[in-house]
């Protein structure tokens, strides 16, 4: 029965520490999700829909983006039964998509903030993968 922990984290040998970072990691990583998903949706709200082709490729990375990241939050916070490579495959998705709207965001002044958090996340995503192992 897959747990959404990994083997390391299951096993019967698995140290205080390891849980712990586990844990930490994970708690980090939907925290950084949930704070990438309000910078994108504020992004995305000061984006005009009838502007130009780069504001609205801007405002639509930035939907994208915010909805990833709240579902890959809901994921690492309130379903703990799903196994570890469904998680896996949520955050290795919200880890690209964050990176991609960062870039988007780079080319518009007045969103270093919101580029800021997608990166900041994107880090997070990486550092849960790796105690995933």
């Amino acid at each position: 029965m897959a747990s959404g922990y990994p083997p390391v984290v299951t096993s019967t040998t698995t140290s205080h520490q390891e849980l712990v970072r586990f844990l930490e990691d994970r708690f980090a990583c939907a925290q950084a999700c949930t704070e990438c998903a309000r910078a994108c949706a504020l992004r995305a709200s000061l984006a005009d829909p009838d502007g130009p082709e780069d504001q609205e490729k801007m405002r639509r990375k930035g939907i994208m983006c915010a909805e990833v990241c709240d579902a890959t939050c809901r994921v690492l916070s309130e379903q703990p039964g799903l196994d570890e490579a469904g998680i896996r495959v949520q955050v290795e998705w919200c880890r690209t998509v964050c990176l991609e709207c960062a870039h988007v965001f780079d080319e518009h002044p007045g969103a270093e903030d919101g580029a800021k958090a997608c990166r900041e996340c994107a880090q997070a995503c990486t550092d849960f993968l790796a105690t995933l192992g």
